[in-house]
């Protein structure tokens, strides 16, 4: 049986219809931190966790997509902070933080783009 891989990290690959509207949100509204990046690309990361926006202007929107455009589910250590940096700054809030009974708090978010995405934290 072979041994599984350790995985070291991981990281999302969207694309997005602009990049410089997807730069301006999720850096100066989500806080995630721009990386050296290639033309035609956007690498991103929040706390060591990495987005790649790949530009796709004429491409489906991911809003299209519906249930779909959920990609990703970011753990928090201090999921109240977060939620309320952010919506001060202007996000796009789809559900406001609340407590679920699978035992995490969660607040669901949107890009301009349509992209969808959790971020949570784990109730004591």
């Amino acid at each position: 049986m072979a041994e599984q891989p350790s995985v070291i990290r991981t990281q999302f690959v969207l694309a997005v219809p602009s990049l410089a509207e997807a730069e301006a949100y999720w850096c100066g509204v989500l806080g995630f931190a721009r990386r050296e990046s290639p033309p035609g690309w956007l690498f991103l990361a929040l706390d060591g966790h990495g987005v790649m926006l790949g530009e796709c202007a004429d491409d489906l929107a991911p809003a299209a997509l519906g249930s779909h455009s959920y990609f990703g589910y970011f753990e928090l250590a201090d999921v109240d902070a977060y939620a309320e940096a952010i919506a001060a700054r202007g996000a796009i809030v789809l559900s406001s933080l609340a407590d679920r009974p699978w035992g995490m708090r969660e607040i669901a978010v949107a890009t301009p783009a349509g992209h969808r995405m959790m971020f949570a934290g784990r109730l004591a």
